[in-house]
Order: structure tokens, then C-alpha cells, then sequence
């Protein structure tokens, strides 16, 4: 009984593990939706507020 319990526990870290190598949709896409200047998620079209002129 014990045995079944440690084999299902062991495939199902194998299934998690498996799972998490997995490359969701739309991983580059938020990568390329930082500044590259200061790092924070551009939101919309728009320049990001640090690049807006000052004044």
C-alpha cells in the first residue's frame, strides 16, 4: 500500500516537472514588453514615462 502511494506521489512530480519545461504562448511577447531603459511593463502603444520629455 505504501508503495503505491510513494510510486503515484513520484510519477506525479515527474507530471509537474514535465509540465514546467513546457514554453508558454506568449513568454517572449512579455519580455519584449519591458523598457529597455528602466525595466518597467509598457502599457498600450505609447512611449514609457521614462522616455516622456520633462517640463
Amino acid at each position: 500500500m505504501i508503495f503505491k502511494i510513494i510510486t503515484g506521489f513520484l510519477v506525479f512530480l515527474v507530471v509537474l516537472a514535465l509540465f514546467g519545461r513546457f514554453r508558454f504562448p506568449g513568454q517572449d511577447r512579455l519580455a519584449n514588453a519591458t523598457c529597455p531603459k528602466c525595466g518597467r511593463y509598457r502599457i498600450g502603444k505609447g512611449p514609457c514615462p521614462c522616455e516622456k520629455k520633462k517640463g
